[in-house]
């Protein structure tokens, strides 16, 4: 019998998944109950949107690359390595998906349309600074948009989702030097740019 409770405490058959770490998590799934997938679903939806939305530029698209890498992953539980960080398979997944997306061609949309750079920046304050915030969020959205993919990845996987530089070659395949290297160049693009828009 399946007892839910509130997000902080997922239950089902009397276990509580959050306590797991992801890779424990993981082999419960595949050995023990695969509807604890909705946990691993619930720990990482979030924040593979906002990976693959900061590589492909559309919300649709992006909830595509979402479904696609969660679908994905779980076909293929079995075949993740349970003594290597979860977080770096997954990403990866995603990473792939959202390059099958831009090979196709898909078109992208500004980065106005979704407030993906300040959604925490939304708050009660006065009208005028919300305006002002919004404005800001336009302006980086559109410096953003405008450079390179291999830079946009890897300051979305750096700044956004906190990801080490390890990490970060992991789920992109590089050197730790590379990654370093288009992290320092990606932020002086931004700046160039930013300094361009102004």
């Amino acid at each position: 019998m399946k007892e839910k409770t509130s997000r902080k405490g997922i239950k089902i058959n009397g276990m509580e998944y959050q306590k797991l770490v992801d890779e424990k998590l993981v082999r419960y799934v595949r050995n023990v109950d695969k509807e604890a997938y909705r946990e691993v679903i619930a720990r990482y939806q979030e924040k593979l949107m906002r990976y693959a939305y900061g590589i492909v530029l559309d919300e649709q698209i992006a909830q595509d690359v979402v479904q696609n890498t969660l679908i994905k992953a779980f076909k293929n539980l079995r075949g993740f390595d349970t003594g290597r960080k979860f977080s770096s398979w997954i990403y990866r997944i995603a990473h792939n998906e959202a390059m099958n997306e831009i090979n196709r061609g898909k078109k992208f949309i500004s980065l106005e349309t979704h407030n993906w750079l300040g959604e925490k920046m939304v708050s009660n304050e006065n009208i005028e600074e919300e305006y002002t915030k919004q404005e800001i969020r336009k302006t980086m959205g559109e410096v953003f948009k405008k450079i390179d993919l291999k830079y946009r990845e890897v300051l979305t996987l750096y700044y956004l989702e906190d990801k080490s530089y390890e990490e970060i070659g992991e789920i992109l395949r590089m050197p730790m030097g590379t990654v370093g290297t288009r992290i320092n160049r990606g932020k002086r693009l931004l700046k160039e740019v930013y300094e361009k828009e102004k």
